[in-house]
């Protein structure tokens, strides 16, 4: 009887942690102050979500698009997966197909290594952005759609472009 008492606590335990981390996880975020800027960015590729950090403090959480293909680091080009590991977001660009975007690094020594072991083109050209400029449409039904990208909505490409210089360090985490 006492294992049967104590199979309940961790299940509830288990949905607790679960409910609170979901909670974290929430983007219900009022708009980012224009004065706020980022020391680094994280994305968080399982729970769709881009946060923008300030030493250990997250200042907002974004729900985010990835490639077609999520699941996995980024192995060549052309294989619609969104890469993982260690970047810097080096430039921002104005003259996009999309409305803002701003250019990840990508790739890194250790994907331009694993892409010759291969035999294959590591791709590149990958960037966090808005929606593209000839888009008309509603954007949450749009899921993962990129090639590679990291898309939000063109107000929160608006509040990260402000909030991220050149030089910001990104993490894309599984």
């Amino acid at each position: 009887m006492q294992l049967g008492k104590m199979t309940k606590l961790a299940v509830l335990a288990l949905f607790a942690f679960a409910v609170l981390s979901l909670q974290a996880l929430s983007t219900n975020d009022p708009p980012l102050p224009a004065s706020a800027t980022a020391d680094r960015v994280v994305v968080l590729k399982s729970y769709r979500r881009l946060l923008l950090m300030r030493g250990d403090e997250v200042l907002k959480k974004y729900i985010v698009s990835l490639g077609g293909d999520p699941v996995g680091p980024k192995m060549r080009q052309g294989d619609n997966r969104t890469p993982e590991g260690s970047y810097v977001l080096d430039r921002h660009n104005s003259n996009s197909q999309f409305h803002r975007s701003i250019h990840i690094s990508y790739p890194n020594a250790d994907d331009v290594a694993r892409a010759r072991k291969m035999g294959v083109s590591p791709g590149g050209e990958l960037y966090i952005h808005g929606l593209p400029n000839d888009f008309h449409g509603d954007s949450e039904a749009l899921g993962d759609w990129t090639e590679g990208c990291i898309a939000v909505s063109n107000a929160e490409i608006d509040e990260i472009w402000r909030a991220v210089a050149d030089g910001t360090p990104i993490e894309i985490k599984p």
